[in-house]
């Protein structure tokens, strides 16, 4: 088939180079000419494990083709996704879909013949429809439909989950339509996964239901980790009990810093306020939005009391500094606040990320990069391990630190504390 993908951000670039991976013929699309010139020359600019050599090998083959000519893609293509960013709109809740529907503007004067419009952004219910009213006389010819089809890609697993996906949801009544989606996708729904068509508004839900769901267990084992700490009992021995149990499941019950990136924290906003337009009230996942919120306080308190209150010229290294491993995203990441925190406090804040240097902390004074975890450890007062990436699971901290008195503040429950006891670490973790 031959595909269009407007927008060559996470969602659309990865999408469309896996689509391409399948033997489609697909047009990425962007309107930014220094992002496809260096698309077209091989660069990502996203960190994704294993996307760089996809990509270079479809456009190899001519099946993947970046460009900034809309029209010629769009004529050229049989199924359209719209991939733009849908962030929160400032000062509000709700999800900003300017960029959605700037799109379908220039859709509506380009299309003269059938084509299948593909809402991939995260939108919210009733999009489609907007999106239709926009387009009533293209769908009175019958030249348009207009089809839902959420993404459930995890940022640092996007090509396994693209390649084998738990689901495929497509939203739409129209048989024509539906016929050429599961055409699309037939290639990996074969693999013992499910393909569900359901309605365009179900479709718009299903995706907002599912992050804020996933944000519900997160945030509910992070509370639970607030009460083992009191009542002195291992979280991660209730995550497993709990996890166990089918009904459950263990996936989303590590304890941790709050939940962070570009799906969980707007996805959960712009649910709330889509039931509030409709008179609904969603009383857990507002507590959801405000328990996670709390949960960046309270962890930069944590560090705080780890060190007696006293943060002035302390150095304090960051290991992982991203919302989750591999990836770059520093989307609400915890890191942030709690970096901006301990600077203010006049600390010497040292960092190492695999996914290197985020301009995020470039202008803080006492905040500095490093480039390898040695370096970065090297005669700190405390080390935090902030993300899990598998370079920080198997540290001698006492080796790259060298220094007889530190800390070890444990964000993500890596180590055994047992072990730490033994080798005379001054260990912290999460709900232990």
């Amino acid at each position: 088939m031959k595909l269009c993908m407007i927008g060559t951000g996470y969602v659309g670039l990865v999408s469309g180079v896996c689509f391409s991976d399948l033997g489609n013929t697909v047009y990425c699309v962007d309107k930014d000419k220094n992002k496809i010139d260096l698309l077209n020359k091989g660069i990502v600019p996203i960190y994704e494990p294993g996307l760089e050599e996809i990509l270079k090998r479809n456009s190899k083959q001519k099946r993947l083709i970046f460009t900034s000519d809309l029209n010629k893609a769009v004529a050229n293509s049989d199924i359209i996704f719209i991939c733009v960013g849908t962030p929160t709109k400032k000062n509000t809740n709700s999800a900003d879909l300017k960029n959605v529907f700037k799109v379908v503007h220039q859709l509506k004067k380009i299309i003269s013949k059938y084509k299948v419009i593909v809402t991939k952004s995260t939108v919210p219910v009733t999009t489609g429809d907007k999106i239709e009213k926009i387009l009533i006389k293209l769908k009175r010819k019958k030249l348009v439909d207009i089809v839902s089809n959420p993404e459930f890609l995890r940022e640092g697993e996007a090509i396994s989950d693209f390649s084998y996906p738990d689901r495929v949801i497509i939203g739409t009544d129209s048989k024509k339509a539906n016929i050429k989606m599961k055409s699309l996708y037939m290639p990996i729904i074969k693999k013992s996964s499910r393909y569900f068509n359901t309605s365009r508004k179900g479709a718009e839900l299903i995706k907002y239901a599912s992050n804020a769901f996933l944000a519900t267990k997160i945030s509910y084992i992070n509370e639970l980790a607030n009460l083992c700490e009191k009542a002195g009992v291992d979280i991660k021995d209730i995550s497993q009990g709990m996890g166990s149990d089918l009904r459950i499941g263990e996936r989303f019950l590590r304890a941790g810093p709050a939940y962070g990136g570009s799906c969980f924290p707007k996805d959960t906003r712009a649910l709330i306020d889509t039931a509030n337009q409709f008179k609904t009230d969603l009383t857990i996942v507002k507590s959801v939005v405000s328990s996670n919120n709390n949960r960046k306080l309270l962890l930069t308190k944590r560090l705080e009391e780890i060190l007696h209150g006293k943060l002035k010229n302390k150095t304090i290294t960051f290991l992982g500094v991203t919302f989750k491993p591999n990836t770059d995203d520093m989307r609400e990441a915890s890191s942030i606040p709690m970096i901006k925190y301990l600077n203010k406090k006049n600390s010497n804040i040292r960092y190492y990320d695999p996914s290197g240097e985020k301009h995020e902390f470039k202008k803080l004074k006492n905040v500095e990069y490093y480039n390898d975890i040695k370096s970065a450890c090297f005669n700190s007062d405390l080390i935090v391990l902030h993300t899990e990436w598998n370079d920080f699971k198997l540290l001698n901290f006492k080796k790259i630190v060298k220094k007889n008195k530190f800390k070890v503040f444990d964000m993500r429950n890596i180590y055994s504390p047992t072990k730490m006891k033994k080798l005379k670490i001054d260990y912290f973790g999460i709900g232990r």
